[in-house]
């Protein structure tokens, strides 16, 4: 129209119409009007092919070097949803889009948006979680029902091999609760384990205050700030005179001799260490039956597989020492953890309604415990000589009696659980809950996908 004479108009009108109508055709050029084989970006002010520029939903269309641009530095910024380049426009950019140009021009660009849209997805649901691991493997995990109910107490195994609760993000602790687990882990890690250790071997505790007492001199008739004397042999209560013997051993409650009467904080410290070095002492024979009674389980499978001179029943299938030493394992990480729930749960300052129940449901349990523990030592033994190398008579014995014992831990093991979760936890004040029993351990998981839309809706489920 540039040559059109203006018919008699005046040029200042007509140049103006003009204008506005060259005004008015321009945003259909930078949404692809049909028919048109080029676009005009209203950023850069340059012309493309369809190919070369893209629009979003809101229909703004720019070529795709001023997007990419525009991406890159805003990601560069911290953002993590990216909206329209068009003044005023609120839109968000759709993120198939913005990864398809990242990755293009800017992959370390991209990585980072993908990892803040993974972060953001992970803490916004209550369904998805960081593997604790130490040093970090980066990994999401999710669990079914979407984290609101039950399975928030799950345990799951990260394909990293970290098992954890997924409820509080600790290693594997059933069948302790977690906020005991939470106590026992502070206690553990502030060093607190050790005074009490160090307080137990290297002092007495007064009878008259409890306080712990250390002798600093040879004589061993001490006297305690309270002005209490004692005799540090002993721990029992003196006069100033120490007119004491003590040389003869009497059982508490024994006739004759001396009655030395244990003091509050006496029995609060040998308390803590029955439970713990039970905790200790079954925690270490799990490194052992995995770091070297492991390879010698999987040395006589392979030895089973091969050995052509034993009988034909099920002998000489491998799988029987496998499976057997699983369940050893199991029940060797669920011991140490019954001494946590014990610890705090009997005497260890957990409100309970009951106190006629707790009774019952304590003596149930710690029948449990004990015959568990019994059948695990009986089970390591049988699994340790059958390792060793034996005739086939000797092979197929420790078969029937492995087998015989695996499914003994099982149920009590399954038993234990039950009676924690069933008849322990119900008379807590304070409401605790347990992952439930699995023979085999923390369910693997799977990765949750790093590089999926998270923005559109959820994506695909990552389940264990």
């Amino acid at each position: 129209w540039a040559g059109t004479p203006c018919s008699g108009t005046p040029a200042s009108l007509c140049c103006r119409r003009r204008a506005a109508a060259a005004a008015a055709a321009w945003p259909m050029a930078k949404t692809n009007p049909p028919g048109s084989v080029a676009v005009t970006c209203n950023v850069c002010f340059e012309e493309y092919p369809l190919g070369s520029v893209s629009a979003m939903d809101c229909g703004h269309c720019f070529c795709n070097d001023c997007w990419t641009e525009y991406f890159a530095a805003a990601v560069s910024d911290g953002s993590k949803q990216m909206r329209c380049m068009e003044v005023k426009c609120t839109a968000i950019c759709d993120e198939a889009v913005v990864r398809r140009l990242l990755h293009g021009k800017h992959p370390g660009a991209a990585a980072r948006l993908d990892r803040r849209l993974l972060e953001a997805y992970v803490e916004a649901r209550d369904a998805v979680r960081w593997c604790p691991s130490a040093p970090h493997c980066g990994r999401a995990i999710r669990v079914d029902g979407g984290g609101g109910g039950e399975e928030r107490y799950a345990e799951v195994s990260c394909p990293c091999g970290a098992a954890f609760c997924f409820r509080c993000g600790g290693g594997a602790h059933s069948p302790c609760p977690c906020p005991m687990w939470d106590k026992w882990g502070a206690m553990r890690g502030g060093g607190e384990v050790d005074n009490l250790k160090w307080i137990v071997a290297n002092t007495k505790s007064c009878p008259k205050c409890s306080k712990p007492i250390e002798k600093n001199g040879g004589c061993n008739h001490v006297t305690c700030t309270c002005g209490q004397h004692l005799c540090y042999a002993c721990g029992a209560a003196t006069g100033t005179l120490y007119m004491h013997i003590c040389n003869r051993y009497k059982e508490e409650g024994g006739g004759g001799g001396v009655k030395v009467e244990m003091t509050a904080g006496g029995r609060q410290r040998l308390r803590f260490m029955h439970y713990y070095e039970r905790f200790e002492i079954h925690t270490e024979s799990y490194k052992e039956e995995q770091g070297k009674l492991g390879p010698a389980i999987d040395a006589l499978a392979r030895r089973l597989e091969a050995d052509a001179t034993l009988p034909w029943s099920g002998t000489r299938d491998a799988r029987w020492p496998s499976a057997a030493h699983r369940r050893l394992l199991r029940c060797r990480q669920v011991l140490p953890r019954s001494y946590v729930l014990a610890y705090y749960m009997f005497g260890g300052g957990a409100a309970t309604r009951r106190e006629r129940e707790e009774a019952a449901a304590q003596n149930r349990f710690e029948d449990l415990q004990g015959q568990l523990e019994h059948h695990v030592e009986v089970l390591s033994r049988t699994l340790a000589a059958a390792a060793r190398p034996a005739d086939a008579a000797e092979v197929v014995k420790a078969k029937r009696d492995a087998d015989n014992l695996a499914r003994v831990v099982e149920g009590l093991c399954a038993g234990m659980y039950r009676c924690v979760q069933d008849e322990l936890l119900p008379l807590l004040v304070e409401p605790m809950n347990i992952a439930a029993y699995h023979p085999d351990g923390p369910a693997m998981a799977k990765e949750f996908p790093p590089a999926t839309s998270v923005t559109g809706g959820a994506p695909p489920a990552t389940r264990h």
